[in-house]
């Protein structure tokens, strides 16, 4: 059978729609990994809900509503699987700031409306666009709630009572070091050097007894100390539940009710989904490789953020958020489902009823300590240093500035401005340099040509004189329709002052050709990239019968071709490919794609010499580890690319009309195991998962695809980046956050290339092809791309 024979419709399997209901009612179970890793869960949570109810101001109780609703509400009807939600730290100065101003049960009714425009925000489909935020405002505003959390909780530490800002604590810090209580700072010392001491005891024992978690001990030891010497310091002090605050009506100013909501529906949802794709690449990174657990879908994950904040506020809780702590204690314990989440809500809510004697023995300045310690580490050194290296360090620190002096949306606001003026400065930052070398007038454009930059650059051409030979360098990714604009205008009238011009990119390779046309390359379509097979610069192949005149012939074009080769392209790629031969190839991608002879993978990526690593097979098929049979041929380019070429990226290209997915959907059980089909067996799992009730059908540019062949070769290219995750190399770099998987799929009829989207940052996909335009018709296709391309159909 070979690959362009038309698929057979006999044999294809049936192919169920996504909306179909359910073969049978599905069966509850329990694993043993989930158990555990609940309570290891619960263990954390408790001590760390109460810390951080006392740290808002908020009854103690609340923290504990919060922890259960966040388990079993969010937990159960959220898109994060293993993301445990609860009160988190980064909650704690908003909350704070709203029951000072507006009182408990107020707070509790904004919590609930919060929930509310979640959910509204999760019909609208807008989760993934909180993604879009730039890292440095969000750690930025991070960092500034961890260090105002710190300032607060520290006077506790010391005996004290905190002050209601960030600025009133650190002024009035030096009076507080005078009256510090010798009681409450030895418990504090106690538990802040149990936490910083017990993830790091060191031989056999030490890993054994690290499997308890350090804030349980940390509590637990302080609480143990406070009971045996009899120290006086307050304690936690659980009222009876009849007597717990509900929600009221609002009372108060309608604008700032309104900005407390959306100060809760804010951070709540950023920081829910930030966690929810860091939990994606913990399991990912995993020993079993995260086998089946589901990627996170961010909508509903928000869709159960909200719901669990309106049962909360409706409860008398605190805000609800994913919280990364409790979510990487989840993952770490081998948690395999939602089950795990639900059974430490559940822990919760046992421990809130009949645990509230030795709950009362703790003592208040260790919990204070504890959530201390939470809001240092909220400012991560390695934040910092990412930062840094992006050249964000002043957004970074603005925004932390800014939530620390002034609040939190008032930091954000601050934080997205600053962003904003330094993407116009580097924008904006063009350096126009000009020196004469060996006869020639060679003019350096450094950055991005935007019309900020045309009279700079007019200035700088019209300078150079009538007639000389001009190099234009152009080093930088960006130019706009003015800069184009007045760089052709000058240089069709340097061409008609008898003046020649070259433009050339960075490394100096031609980018644009304006001398007359050479005997060498007569014909006026050639140009040392297009003789490609069929072209050959307008010649037609000679129409032969006979074989051997056709291999005579196919010889003569393929010495066409290379001598044309040595006559236009090798004088242009000569200094490169030296270069590349002395220093080595550094790509900087892993390009997987089909044989299929029409996918000219430099033409597609308009790339050149150095880089791409690029595998072909049929099928653009990447085999699950050890599944070769013998062949480790991809495996070991895999490997070979990542580990050795550290690779930042591996791109899988499938495109339409592929013989081999056709090939696929018209085999048979019945067919002789020929090479081709021991081959195409890897395919396989793309099949299953194109008939499979629980993946998303793939679309294209917000249409569902023409048939199943195209069906199959988008979902093809979906599985075998899921293959990639299995090899182990490449999972650690994932984790690591140094690669990063593509997927693209060509239409070969349309030469239009389709990216597929959810593909970074996360490592999830959302199985939605969007079309990739040219840059300069960005701002006219913005109409042209359908707004219901994101909704996918999932099963139901």
């Amino acid at each position: 059978m070979t690959l362009c024979t038309p698929a057979r419709t006999t044999n294809r399997p049936r192919i169920q729609r996504p909306h179909s209901p359910p073969d049978g009612p599905r069966r509850f179970r329990l694993a043993g990994a989930d158990v555990s890793a609940s309570v290891a869960v619960f263990l954390i949570a408790l001590p760390l809900s109460l810390g951080i109810a006392l740290a808002t101001g908020a009854p103690l109780q609340a923290g504990l509503v919060a922890a259960a609703v966040g388990g079993l509400v969010a937990g159960r009807f959220g898109g994060a699987p293993l993301q445990v939600s609860g009160p988190a730290a980064g909650l704690t100065v908003v909350t704070a700031e709203l029951i000072q101003k507006y009182g408990w049960r107020t707070t509790c009714a904004i919590t609930v409306l919060a929930g509310l425009a979640q959910l509204a925000l999760s019909a609208l489909r807008v989760a993934r666009s909180a993604l879009a935020v730039s890292p440095a405002i969000v750690h930025g505003m991070l960092a500034g709630i961890g260090v105002t959390i710190a300032l607060a909780q520290l006077h506790i530490v010391l005996g004290g009572t905190p002050q209601s800002s960030a600025v009133d604590n650190v002024l009035g810090l030096p009076a507080q070091l005078a009256r510090a209580h010798p009681e409450a700072l030895a418990i504090s010392a106690l538990t802040v050097a149990v936490l910083l001491c017990w993830p790091r005891l060191p031989g056999r024992a030490g890993r054994l007894v690290r499997k308890v978690p350090a804030a349980l001990v940390a509590v637990a030891g302080a609480t143990a100390m406070a009971a045996f010497a009899g120290l006086a310091v307050p304690r936690v002090d659980l009222p009876s539940w009849s007597s717990h605050a509900l929600p009221g009506l609002p009372e108060g100013p309608v604008l700032g009710i309104a900005a407390g909501v959306l100060t809760i529906t804010l951070v709540t949802s950023v920081q829910s989904l930030l966690s929810a794709v860091a939990v994606d690449k913990l399991v990912a990174a995993r020993g079993d490789r995260g086998q089946g657990v589901p990627r996170s879908r961010l909508d509903r994950e928000l869709a159960g953020q909200g719901a669990a904040n309106m049962v909360s506020g409706a409860l008398g809780g605190l805000p609800v958020a994913g919280v990364a702590v409790r979510s990487v204690a989840n993952v770490s314990a081998g948690a395999v489902s939602r089950a795990s989440t639900m059974l430490h809500g559940l822990w919760i809510v046992l421990a809130a009823l009949l645990l509230v004697p030795v709950l009362d023995l703790i003592p208040l300045p260790a919990l204070a300590a504890l959530v201390m310690v939470v809001g240092i580490q909220m400012v991560s050194i390695t934040h910092i240093r990412t930062v840094t290296r992006h050249r964000e360090v002043v957004v970074y620190a603005v925004t932390l500035t800014g939530v620390v002096l002034v609040g939190i949306l008032e930091g954000v606001a601050l934080g997205i401005a600053v962003a904003i003026a330094v993407a116009l400065h580097r924008l904006a930052r063009t350096r126009i340099t000009r020196e004469e070398r060996d006869g020639r007038h060679l003019l350096h454009v450094r950055g991005q040509l935007t019309f900020l930059a045309v009279p700079r650059l007019s200035r700088a051409l019209h300078q150079l004189p009538r007639g000389s030979d001009v190099v234009v360098e152009l080093d930088g990714s960006f130019m706009d329709h003015a800069a184009y604009e007045a760089l052709s205008d000058w240089t069709a009238g340097h061409l008609a002052h008898g003046g020649t011009v070259e433009t050339t990119g960075p490394s100096g390779v031609r980018i644009a050709e304006h001398a007359p046309v050479t005997d060498s390359a007569s014909h006026p379509c050639c140009r040392p990239w297009t003789p490609w097979h069929n072209h050959q610069c307008g010649e037609k192949p000679t129409e032969t019968t006979e074989p051997t005149e056709t291999r005579q012939a196919t010889g003569l074009h393929l010495a066409s071709g290379i001598g044309k080769f040595q006559r236009n392209t090798a004088p242009l790629v000569r200094d490169e490919l030296a270069r590349l031969a002395r220093e080595g190839q550094r790509p900087s991608q892993l390009f997987l794609t089909c044989s299929d002879s029409r996918l000219v993978t430099s033409m597609i990526t308009s790339s050149g010499p150095g880089d791409l690593f690029t595998v072909r097979n049929v099928g653009n098929l990447v085999p699950l580890p050890g599944e070769e049979s013998g062949d480790d041929s991809v495996a070991a380019a895999i490997e070979y690319a990542v580990e050795v070429l550290r690779v930042e990226s591996i791109t899988v290209c499938g495109h339409s009309g592929c013989g081999a997915m056709q090939a696929l959907l018209g085999g048979s059980p019945d067919d002789p195991p020929t090479p081709l089909r021991r081959w195409l067996r890897h395919g396989l799992p793309s099949l299953e998962r194109m008939a499979s009730r629980r993946h998303a059908w793939a679309r294209i540019s917000g249409r569902l695809p023409a048939d199943a062949v195209e069906q199959l070769c988008l979902t093809n290219v979906v599985q075998q980046l899921e293959h990639l995750r299995a090899y182990e190399p490449v999972a650690r770099r994932l984790a690591e956050g140094t690669l990063t998987l593509h997927g693209v799929y060509f239409h070969v009829g349309e030469a239009q290339a389709y990216l597929l989207s959810g593909t970074d940052e996360v490592h999830g996909y959302d199985d939605v092809f969007t079309r990739v335009m040219p840059t300069d018709s960005l701002e006219a296709a913005t109409g042209d791309v359908p707004t219901d391309h994101l909704e996918v159909a999932r099963a139901s």
